[in-house]
């Protein structure tokens, strides 16, 4: 963990998703001191919380735990956690960050994460880290796996009840911490801050989620996790074990009334790998797909879209327009058919699971003058030649931050955006 005073370091890596781990690794590996400047109380980013990858359907926590502890272990690299850039500015040859360092109202230096405060804590909320199909308390530590293993309170379902202060061994607790702001100066950053799925509540045609049994697709990868809220596939609404589930594509992207009219690239495979393993989990179920177009791009992708289909994954070529909700808990698609018998049709599910579109996680206006494109994402002056280079000095961008992207693209993009920060950095 990184101390909350004004530092100087080599180079500033913003978001500690596996992309901004992959440069700030790749940073300090050459000798260059890295700091990692992280919004969540936890680094890992989206792929910490995912199940399995495509196309090789390895364990997401496996590979992502790794670089998470190599980070928090590297003498090179310091981690702010739990904290947002509020301002980039370059100041000569220097970049300044402005930082501010949320509260987390337990004290990080004297936490030992031994979650007795959790223990203690008698008041449960939904858990997001668990798709909402679990509880946690209000003082926690996000997941098992979380790097820093320190506590956090939810001030909005904290109860100030006290027990927590009264059991910390380490007195940690302090409910009167206030946030903190301070100053990073570095030669160079790399913007790695990912991406968000469009809400669900904005999909009115689906439901807002309002429709019992219709999730999203981060909501499944909790589901199909081993260590997900059920350690088995159950429907949320009664706990039954889905016999039917279907999977909507570009829901929400090519969508010009949401502002989202590009395809958010990873959606149809992320769709193929969860109904492959679904068809594990429960080998008697039925699994469709509808969607407008298979985009399996990828090296691999075709094979495993090929592999799907063989396991006896139905994919109907169709928009699904609306969804309303039948009876005991299914859902009701009416989808307009592209195949054959055509016309507007009407299938029931027991669970819909939306392939929402992806937007970016970090708006760069008002904070710092990184331009961005008309789908909101970092722009990149030169995409073709040098796809980590933005129009600000000595700032790279890796990742979905500068547009939907897979994994194995996201790494190969941070390990240029390291290199080139490593030659601007030699440079100087």
């Amino acid at each position: 963990m990184g101390s909350r005073q004004n530092r100087r370091f080599d180079a500033l890596v913003l978001g500690g998703g596996i992309a901004g781990l992959e440069a700030a690794l790749n940073l300090a590996e050459q000798n260059f001191a890295v700091a990692v400047v992280e919004k969540d109380a936890s680094i890992g980013g989206k792929m910490i919380r995912l199940s399995k990858v495509f196309p090789t359907l390895d364990c997401s926590s496996c590979i992502t735990t790794p670089k998470m502890a190599a980070a928090a272990h590297h003498p090179n690299i310091a981690l702010f956690t739990y904290c947002e850039m509020q301002t980039l500015e370059r100041r000569g040859e220097d970049l300044v960050a402005g930082i501010l360092q949320k509260s987390r109202y337990v004290d990080v230096e004297k936490c030992i994460g031994c979650r007795q405060c959790e223990y203690q804590c008698p008041v449960l909320v939904p858990d997001a880290e668990q798709g909402g199909f679990a509880a946690r308390k209000a003082i926690y530590i996000p997941f098992s796996n979380a790097i820093p293993q320190k506590a956090l309170i939810d001030t909005d379902n904290c109860i100030l009840c006290g027990r927590c202060a009264k059991v910390c061994p380490t007195q940690a607790v302090n409910y009167f911490e206030q946030p903190e702001e301070f100053h990073l100066t570095a030669a160079a950053a790399v913007i790695a801050t990912g991406f968000e799925a469009i809400p669900l509540e904005d999909k009115v045609q689906y439901g807002q989620g309002r429709i019992p049994n219709v999730i999203t697709a981060l909501q499944m990868e909790r589901l199909l996790a081993p260590h997900g809220p059920y350690n088995r596939v159950l429907r949320p609404y009664d706990g039954m074990e889905p016999d039917s589930i279907a999977f909507i594509q570009c829901a929400g992207s090519r969508d010009q009334s949401l502002g989202v009219p590009y395809c958010s690239r990873v959606c149809c495979m992320y769709a193929i790998k969860e109904a492959m393993l679904l068809s594990g989990a429960l080998p008697l179920a039925d699994i469709a797909i509808y969607y407008m177009d298979i985009r399996a791009f990828g090296k691999g992708y075709e094979q495993f879209y090929q592999t799907a289909q063989a396991m006896g994954v139905n994919f109907v070529k169709g928009k699904a327009a609306y969804l309303d909700p039948g009876e005991n808990g299914a859902v009701r698609v009416r989808y307009e058919s592209q195949e054959a018998t055509g016309g507007v049709q009407v299938a029931e599910h027991d669970l819909v699971v939306l392939s929402l579109g992806l937007v970016p996680a970090w708006d760069p206006q008002g904070r710092c003058l990184l331009s961005t494109g008309g789908d909101k994402f970092i722009k990149t002056v030169k995409p073709k030649t040098a796809p980590t280079l933005t129009d600000l000095e000595g700032v790279f961008v890796a990742g979905a931050a500068a547009g939907p992207k897979d994994i194995v693209d996201s790494i190969a993009e941070a390990g240029a955006a390291a290199m080139e920060a490593s030659r601007y950095l030699s440079k100087q």
